[in-house]
């Protein structure tokens, strides 16, 4: 078969199979598809959406990545960090779990397939060198602890409020343990010692689907859920009643906002593309009320989210009459006439101005039940360079995650792995995915390496983990009603807690401290710019290049003399005394480029500055790896002025295309070819001798000393 084939087709090269690695792939993806249905669960609810959402994404996109991927052992799929990155993104334009919200999940998700294709297809996947290591340490580091902590709230059984800053939202948590619910607490707790135990001592069984089957199955049978409907006039607690009423209003005032603000926006682009000019005014106008209406939706939500956690505190009992109503007071105001259950009762929401009130813990609840029919994505064009800096953040990150564990993998089973074909396959299962309701997918460290224990052999194992994806979409949703949500939050907890590292940031202070601060930064700009969290590590991005810039702009560079053990060292740094009063030896470990060029010529005039009596400055050129035109011209300058004053400007140790650019722009001839020697040492004795410095001569004691600052 040609080559075209292979690259076109990449899944050809599992063939011919074997009964072996059949039955080996049938193993590996059974066991991944019982840890993907619940982590994909888990991941979808921590982006903002619907549980059945992160089916969708283990469907579609797991096969596509699979079949034009590069690794054989890489499953994709829902991950903890672009899932929590994906809702970070959207949560400013949507309300999490609402129509407008899954619709921008699913574009972003279009948004990161084009730009990891068109990175793979370019063969850019050298871009992710501007993550170092210290600023992705960071922000991991940072983004775990955000994932971790989101869930607390679902932990604990109370509200979590969502407003621009993460942290006072989940301060705001905190401040409601009083408020905790026991059993799903109980529930929590359980699940984490259950999935921690059989890892330690049965790590062969699927922990976590037995740990949500058992939860399923108690919480079914405990009524864990435990809701009722109840009329506004039942609530006999008039501040509760005011709040819930002006609540209901306010989330039906923002759903009307979305509404308006979504269709303002698709009549302004409208209006845009006219080249009528009061066409274009009109679009401008409904564009600032459009800009109004946000505002509005933004404060809106905001207060909301405050009246939500009011709400959770305002604890009510029921209590009934002789003739069967049922009402609902605060625990110490119920008169002496009526009959208490003893039951605590919270407000849960709104429902065809039915007020729904819970005294048990939230479940996963109804998952629509069948596969996703294909649709086109919506596409908000208005949107499109707002979300771009998450979207290429996402698709970075994405890149990286599936590379690192697709070579951490491939360094076990000796499978070499292309970056550029595996963004490929990344990018089009995102876009395949895309028009099935998939969101943003990447590689899963955790299930790639159970694929791998596990003795996949070929990428036919994610396939056949997708395929019982299908098998629980169609038969299975309806079971999974009562799985508490503190079952899925704790699946999460367990994941992303394991990414946080803290050696790497140590390792880093010892070889790089200014790389490793970068690093502090971007974790704590990652936590206080939370929810963006894109915007931390674009700012450690952005230190790391200025940092780099700042290193290139000033390189290493020194005046030099003998050591006592013969070798060159840094006249300051060692105290030495200068090797001679007629030549000064100097090294600059940088290309002389137009970014630095001045550095070198302040290097250059200083050592002719404190050492006024020679007559030569040899610039010891082993580092200089390139010549561009403004080097060469600053080399030129530097040399017209030294002759002018009687001083030659001399090379050792230049690299053969360093020579080349010198010889083909004439400068070699200029400079005359005495004034380039082979290497260091070479030159130091021909200096030496050329000025007849005998080796026991005095050292010379009339040189200035040279400024810490200078060198």
């Amino acid at each position: 078969m040609p080559p075209v084939a292979y690259t076109l087709f990449p899944f050809l090269r599992w063939f011919p199979m074997t009964g072996v690695s059949l039955r080996a792939d049938l193993i590996a993806g059974i066991t991944v598809s019982l840890i993907l249905v619940p982590q994909s669960m888990a991941y979808a609810q921590l982006a903002g959406l619907p549980v059945v959402y992160g089916l969708y994404a283990s469907f579609v996109p797991v096969i596509v990545a699979s079949l034009w991927g590069c690794s054989s052992q890489l499953h994709t799929g829902p991950v903890a960090m672009l899932s929590l990155m994906s809702a970070a993104a959207l949560i400013p334009f949507a309300s999490p779990g609402s129509v407008d919200f899954i619709e921008l999940s699913i574009m972003l998700a279009l948004m990161v397939g084009v730009l990891r294709l068109l990175l793979g297809v370019f063969r850019l996947g050298a871009i992710v060198n501007l993550l170092s290591s210290p600023v992705i340490v960071g922000f991991t580091n940072a983004a775990a602890l955000i994932i971790g902590l989101s869930q607390l709230s679902k932990v604990i059984g109370v509200p979590f409020p969502r407003t621009e800053s993460y942290l006072a939202d989940l301060w705001r948590v905190i401040e409601q343990i009083p408020q905790l619910h026991g059993t799903t607490v109980l529930f929590a707790v359980g699940a984490w010692l259950a999935i921690s135990v059989m890892r330690r001592k049965a790590p062969a069984l699927p922990g976590i689907l037995i740990t949500v089957i058992a939860a399923t199955l108690i919480s079914s049978l405990i009524n864990f859920e435990n809701k009722i409907s109840v009329s506004i006039e039942q609530v006999r607690s008039p501040e509760t009643a005011t709040l819930i009423l002006q609540y209901g209003e306010t989330q039906t005032r923002i759903a009307q906002l979305t509404s308006e603000v979504s269709e303002g926006n698709r009549e302004a682009s409208d209006l845009e593309k006219q080249t009528d000019f009061s066409m274009i005014q009109q679009a401008a106008t409904l564009r600032a009320v459009v800009a109004v209406k946000q505002h509005e939706l933004k404060l809106l939500k905001s207060a909301n989210t405050i009246s939500r956690v009011e709400l959770n505190a305002m604890a009510l009992t029921d209590a009934g009459t002789t003739d069967g109503k049922q009402w609902f007071f605060p625990a110490n105001a119920v008169p002496e006439n009526f009959t208490v259950s003893g039951q605590v009762w919270r407000f849960s929401g709104i429902d065809d101005e039915q007020i729904i009130f819970s005294s048990g813990g939230e479940v996963v609840g109804d998952i629509p039940q069948g596969l996703p029919a294909m649709k086109a994505p919506e596409v908000q064009w208005d949107l499109i360079l707002a979300l771009l800096p998450a979207a290429i953040v996402m698709a970075l990150i994405g890149f990286m995650e599936a590379t690192s564990i697709s070579r951490a993998i491939a360094s076990n089973t000796g499978e070499r792995i292309d970056t550029s074909k595996e963004l490929v396959g990344q990018g089009l299962a995102n876009i395949a995915g895309s028009f099935f309701g998939s969101y943003t997918v990447s590689g899963s460290f955790s299930r790639s390496a159970v694929a791998a224990r596990s003795g996949a052999q070929t990428g036919l194992f994610a396939i056949i983990s997708a395929l019982a994806v299908v098998l629980v979409l169609l038969f299975f949703t309806r079971y999974l009603y009562h799985l508490p949500q503190a079952v899925l939050a704790v699946i999460v907890m367990i994941a992303v807690f394991s990414l946080i590292r803290i050696a790497p940031l140590v390792q880093a202070w010892k070889v790089d401290r200014v790389g490793a601060v970068i690093g502090g930064i971007t974790f704590v700009a990652t936590l206080l710019m939370a929810p963006s969290i894109a915007n931390g590590i674009l700012l450690g991005v952005s230190l790391t290049v200025l940092h780099y810039l700042i290193r290139t702009m000033q390189p290493r560079s020194e005046i030099v003399s003998r050591k006592a053990d013969g070798t060159l060292g840094g006249m300051r740094a060692h105290s030495l005394q200068p090797i001679s009063k007629d030549f000064v030896p100097v090294r600059f470990d940088g290309s002389l480029s137009f970014i630095n060029v001045a550095y070198f010529e302040d290097l250059i005039l200083e050592a002719q500055r404190r050492f006024p009596a020679a007559k030569v400055i040899l610039v010891i050129g082993s580092g200089i790896n390139e010549v561009d035109a403004s080097g060469e011209e600053k080399v030129r300058e530097v040399a017209a002025r030294l002759r002018e004053s009687g001083v030659k400007l001399m090379f050792s140790g230049l690299k053969y295309q360093v020579m080349q650019i010198l010889k083909n722009c004439g400068l070699v001839d200029e400079l005359g070819k005495d004034a380039f020697f082979v290497d260091k040492e070479s030159a130091l004795q021909t200096l030496s001798k050329e000025f007849i410095e005998a080796a026991n001569k005095p050292a010379y004691t009339g040189f200035k000393p040279i400024p810490r600052q200078c060198l």
